[in-house]
């Protein structure tokens, strides 16, 4: 879901959520929920849109197995947050295209009228 067109992430106060939608959203929610899964997905949203990061410049920040970390980034591409390529013997991973941004927006509350202005 996150993935997809912006027009299917409706704003979270606009409308109760689908079945579907929630069950999406849950995948990306529990990838989130691990201080590792979280703390890789900011290093690598670090990088700025188009960037991307090296799994070797990844490993040595956590007292982690390399086995370990891998299914930690395998769990946030399978949520539809991140993608890799692997080059060699290295591989590279980077955030997917709008994924933060619509997140962010599905999760902004609307502004009552008059607020901000």
């Amino acid at each position: 879901m996150i993935g997809q067109d912006a027009g299917c992430c409706p704003v979270l106060s606009a409308a109760p959520l689908g079945e579907d939608q929630a069950a999406e959203l849950a995948k990306v929610f529990k990838a989130l929920g691990d201080p590792v899964r979280l703390r890789l997905m900011s290093m690598i949203a670090s990088r700025g849109e188009g960037g991307e990061v090296c799994v070797c410049e990844l490993t040595p920040a956590f007292d982690l197995s390399q086995p370990t970390i891998s299914h930690h980034l395998k769990l946030l591409r399978q949520a539809g947050l991140i993608d890799c390529e692997r080059r060699g013997t290295w591989v590279y991973y980077w955030v997917l295209p709008g994924v933060l941004d619509r997140l962010a927006a599905f999760l902004t509350a609307p502004q009552p009228a008059g607020a901000g202005a």
